[in-house]
């Protein structure tokens, strides 16, 4: 039975400045591995972990690879989401960003399919299923930091800064390979250079040791929640989570799957599926547009910018307005866009830019609301996870396929971004029924 928090109660045991910071550096560090990994498969592991002799298939089976972490989350949302509603959100998000520093550190010393064989792509799958497992304890658990400890009024807000984190650790993630390609430069557009192919790929990879410890700096610092110090004193902290969140909020859980099925898939075509095609030669069996690695990513850097600025607009947005009714008028607009792909990309550079400009807006518009929609979703005792599950298992609806799909639906029309357009424009139309039957959670309670 719920209890009234008295103002004692909800009295902020975080400053707001370290809360803000512990969930926006973590899930930088994340994404950043998550990003490095999402390049490293168009760019490099094609080449490197694969047999040769088909591009299409080495695209794919990197991809493949890529999708498998998406099998992996929803496993660890299930994990760290036990040990965050049973011991607390402090030291499972420490234990969430060591696994996934350490998986990224091991994957840029990895030998090649050339020097071990079938090892090599094992190695790989197991290595990127441990990061899959390490972001699914992460977001859920950087939300909660964020939002448990906000503001009356600024929940959306405060759930924004962990959102932020995807396009700041895209930015960091390309960046880093874009100053590596322009010192390890290429004669051919459509490959990286011997040097780069040899060694210089490793170099983000490592450098998330650098992060790694920045991110256990301030997370160490932590002191925490306010709803969880509650529900530890009120004994309400369940013995198995999740066998409570099925049995009581199995509904929550599945609403929160579907809110999230169109930002995955906008999310993983504008940045894992877009650059595939815009590296595409222009005289390939499946044609794309013909722009150099440096190029394109130059380009969607420019939409990531947008990206983080929306991310930070949603926020209060969200909080005015309510996040039910942003996000049907923000998913009806993803739909409408998914159905202009060809106009936009049919045409010369400044069509393409603009292209990449408004699905990132989108993008964030979309994914920042969700840093409290989710958690909002969840009584204390099963937020940490329901929020996660929700978040994860709607990763392998969206996120794991969506590149898959995507290279299958571009194949089919023969390099026409067509199909792909309609996919993102019906995924968008599953998220806005879900939305349509939702319940505005604007004004719950945090610390019940």
């Amino acid at each position: 039975m719920s209890t009234e928090a008295t103002p004692t109660d909800k009295q902020i045991a975080n400053p707001p400045s370290r809360v803000l910071a512990a969930s926006l550096v973590g899930t930088t560090i994340e994404f950043y591995d998550f990003y490095v990994y999402a390049t490293a498969a168009v760019l490099v592991f094609p080449h490197l972990f694969f047999p040769q002799g088909n591009e299409q298939t080495a695209l794919l089976a990197s991809f493949a690879v890529f999708g498998a972490a998406m099998v992996a989350r929803p496993v660890g949302s299930i994990v760290f989401g036990h040990l965050g509603d049973r011991y607390g959100r402090k030291a499972t998000l420490v234990g969430a960003l060591l696994t996934m520093g350490i998986a990224t550190i091991l994957i840029g010393v990895l030998p090649t399919y050339q020097a071990v064989g079938w090892v090599a792509p094992l190695l790989l799958v197991i290595l990127r299923l441990a990061q899959g497992f390490a972001l699914g304890g992460e977001w859920s658990g950087a939300a909660l930091v964020a939002t448990e400890n906000a503001p009356e009024g600024k929940r959306a807000w405060y759930g924004t800064f962990p959102q932020l984190g995807a396009p700041l650790g895209f930015i960091l993630a390309n960046g880093l390979f874009l100053i590596i390609a322009a010192i390890l430069p290429s004669d051919d557009p459509s490959r990286p250079s011997d040097a780069f192919l040899t060694w210089g790929w490793r170099i983000p990879f490592l450098f998330s040791i650098v992060m790694v410890i920045v991110g256990l700096w301030v997370r160490l610092r932590l002191v925490e929640s306010t709803p969880f110090q509650q529900a530890q004193a009120k004994g309400t902290v369940q013995r198995l989570p999740l066998a409570t969140v099925v049995r009581e909020n199995w509904r929550e859980l599945i609403l929160g799957t579907f809110y999230m099925l169109a930002t995955y898939v906008l999310f993983y075509l504008m940045t894992t599926f877009s650059l595939s095609f815009g590296r595409a030669r222009t005289d390939a069996a499946v044609p794309g547009l013909g722009y150099s690695y440096t190029h394109f990513v130059m380009m969607m850097i420019v939409g990531v910018v947008f990206f983080g600025i929306f991310t930070m607009v949603s926020g209060p947005l969200a909080d005015r307005f309510g996040r039910r009714y942003f996000l049907l008028v923000v998913t009806a607009a993803i739909i409408i866009f998914g159905l202009i792909w060809v106009p936009f990309l049919s045409g010369g550079q400044v069509s393409v830019q603009l292209w990449l400009i408004i699905g990132f807006t989108l993008m964030g518009l979309t994914f920042g609301p969700m840093g409290a929609l989710l958690p909002e979703l969840f009584p204390t005792a099963v937020r940490y996870t329901g929020s996660g599950i929700s978040y994860n298992v709607s990763s392998i609806l969206g996120a794991a396929v969506a590149p898959f799909i995507a290279v299958a639906l571009w194949t089919y029309g023969e390099g026409s971004p067509f199909w792909v357009g309609v996919y993102l424009a019906v995924m968008g139309a599953i998220t806005l029924t879900a939305l349509a039957v939702g319940r505005e959670t604007k004004d719950v309670d945090m610390h019940r």
